[in-house]
């Protein structure tokens, strides 16, 4: 019985592992029935397709090919195949991305819209084997699907690092196999200015370019790399990661920085700023005071910007930033008080209010919508404006009882660049604590608002700020285990969220991620101890990755794959002094955080 607390919880996490074997999908469906028989998946799978779902075929086709080696023949040939049709009628929801898949002995069908279709090809590749085979069998089954959220989002900041068209690919990539559809694309910010704009050369010329970054939090005294940083995407690169972004049914959301987070167009173009003066484009993290002024010639300026914006991406959102305006600027701007008195400004909320709304009233000329961060509730904004809430909750709730539209991203469940764990051996982050199971506990619907204003939550996103994150590997890192909880949120029903069967389920996703060669934050072993008698304790080392392999040492050493090989628990005598080490480690040799615990 000693041994009871420990080896009562492995046994429980076992099961559901094995769970997770027979159907490992992520996120979880709406309905789903399991079926006698399998499906026998060769190179001699058929795949038939309706016209509509050519792109949908060739998606399936070219993963199958890549990951698996499998190579099915287009064909209209109905014998040992998978049909991808176009079924609108049987939905069982207003949902546009609803889905059905039928799984039997001789045929694969899924039907649904062009983007139910494809949300149902992710779920049958997580049907597939995690690891690389030519011949495989998946269960019989029948899944209606359909999302609870419309808005599902992840986004990058690609201002502050910059991140090369094939890594925004395999990141978009990376969304789409965890059914999210919204693509927040930070691309303006104090730290540099991203994409071309052909009537400002500038932007990009001197814009995008900074003449070293801070050194990790070297703020005081300041200490920079002395390396210049420069990158932008031209217009074609534009269009193509926006088509490449639309045959995965997902929507890009730019977002072009104003009036504030702005230096970098300032330094390119010093009349965009009040008074006259040159400026660089920031080297260090942070919110600059300079921001735009809010004069008839800069807001020209900026509709001009937004008109090639809006010709490359083709969503109906344009994101228009709107945080952080710190008015220290505007406070001794003569023009800004003569704006202030002709148009009976009373604070500088409502001079941000003024130049935000002369903003909005071109996106909706163009047949476009305005969304901004929380701050622009401050001043007023139109009805037509929808709401990011990210800082806390507040701003999304004061949006939906306004009638506003909100999407819900606060920082104490959404933002990503936090740290995964209070552990000093945690890669340098920007701060807070978000560990994958408070992302899991998530609730984008605040309990606050009536069934009436709940209708304007449009769902919930995760925001991945990268002034920490140089590499990709690094946002990867910060991204996965966690993305798939939060795809559990926005997608599956609420009364179907379960985080012991969601563990379950995750242990394939690991060596999917393998599979599909991502970056991933093993998650790190926990250390149970339990006083026996005296100093000696019963000691047991378990982690969220089941199929890790931990190695501990006990003289206070930093353990390796040399180290002891954890099997089961195990008595020691703890000293006042000593401390228990471990690290958990893949069969890829990837490797957790160093944990430690003493008495």
């Amino acid at each position: 019985m000693r041994y009871y607390f420990i080896t009562l919880m492995t046994v429980f996490l076992f099961t559901k592992e094995i769970n997770g074997q027979i159907h490992s999908i992520i996120p979880f469906p709406a309905e789903m029935e399991l079926k006698q028989g399998n499906f026998l998946f060769s190179n001699s799978v058929n795949i038939v397709f309706d016209k509509a779902m050519f792109i949908n075929s060739n998606y399936l086709n070219s993963y199958l090919a890549k990951q698996y080696t499998v190579r099915p023949q287009l064909t209209e040939e109905p014998k040992n195949y998978i049909a991808l049709r176009l079924n609108t009628k049987n939905n069982k929801t207003n949902s546009n991305e609803a889905y059905h898949l039928l799984i039997t002995n001789d045929s694969i069908v899924i039907s649904g819209s062009e983007a139910g279709v494809f949300y149902g090809i992710q779920t049958l590749l997580q049907l597939m084997p995690s690891e690389p085979k030519q011949q495989f069998e998946i269960p019989c089954m029948s899944i209606y699907d359909y999302p609870r959220f419309d808005w599902r989002g992840m986004h990058l900041d690609c201002s502050r690092h910059f991140f090369s068209v094939a890594f925004v690919k395999k990141y978009i990539d990376m969304m789409a196999f965890y059914k999210m559809n919204k693509f927040h694309w930070h691309l303006t910010d104090d730290q540099g200015w991203r994409i071309e704009i052909k009537q400002y050369p500038k932007l990009t010329e001197i814009g995008s370019r900074r003449k070293e970054t801070i050194v990790e939090k070297n703020f005081d005294p300041y200490v920079g790399d002395k390396i210049p940083y420069e990158g932008f995407y031209n217009q074609q690169q534009i269009k193509e990661i926006v088509s490449y972004a639309a045959a995965r049914q997902v929507t890009i959301i730019p977002e072009i920085e104003m009036p504030g987070h702005s230096q970098a167009a300032i330094a390119a173009y010093p009349e965009l700023a009040c008074y006259g003066m040159s400026y660089n484009v920031l080297t260090i993290w942070g919110v600059s005071e300079v921001v735009l002024c809010p004069t008839p010639e800069v807001i020209q300026f900026y509709k001009n910007i937004l008109d090639e914006v809006m010709a490359l991406f083709p969503g109906q959102y344009i994101h228009i930033g709107g945080d952080e305006v710190s008015p220290d600027h505007w406070k001794k701007s003569k023009q800004v008080t003569d704006l202030m008195i002709k148009e009976n400004l009373k604070t500088y909320h409502e001079v941000e209010a003024y130049f935000i709304k002369s903003i909005e009233l071109h996106i909706i000329s163009k047949g476009k919508k305005m969304i901004g961060w929380d701050e622009i509730l401050d001043g007023g904004v139109s009805e037509s404006a929808t709401i990011m809430s990210w800082r806390g909750v507040e701003g999304g709730i004061a949006a939906a009882q306004k009638g506003n539209y909100a999407v819900m991203t606060p920082g104490e469940y959404c933002y990503f660049d936090h740290c995964q764990s209070k552990n000093l051996n945690e890669p340098i982050c920007i701060g807070g604590f978000l560990p994958i199971e408070k992302v899991y506990q998530y609730e984008p619907v605040p309990s606050v608002l009536s069934a009436e204003h709940s209708k304007y939550i449009l769902g919930a996103q995760a925001n991945v700020w990268t002034e920490y994150l140089t590499t990709p590997e690094q946002v990867e890192y910060m991204i996965f285990p966690r993305i798939m909880a939060l795809s559990e949120v926005v997608w599956s029903q609420k009364s179907s969220h379960d985080w012991w069967d969601f563990v379950g389920r995750m242990q394939s996703h690991f060596s999917f991620m393998e599979l599909r060669k991502q970056n991933y934050r093993v998650p790190e072993p926990e250390i149970q101890l339990r006083l026996q008698i005296e100093n000696k304790y019963v000691v047991g080392i378990s982690s969220l990755m089941h199929s890790a392999q931990y190695y501990y040492t006990t003289d206070g050493s930093e353990p390796n794959t040399t180290s002891i090989k954890y099997s089961e628990p195990f008595e020691i005598t703890i000293t006042d002094s000593q401390k228990i080490k471990a690290i958990a480690i893949t069969n890829s040799g990837k490797k957790s955080i160093v944990v430690e615990k003493s008495k």
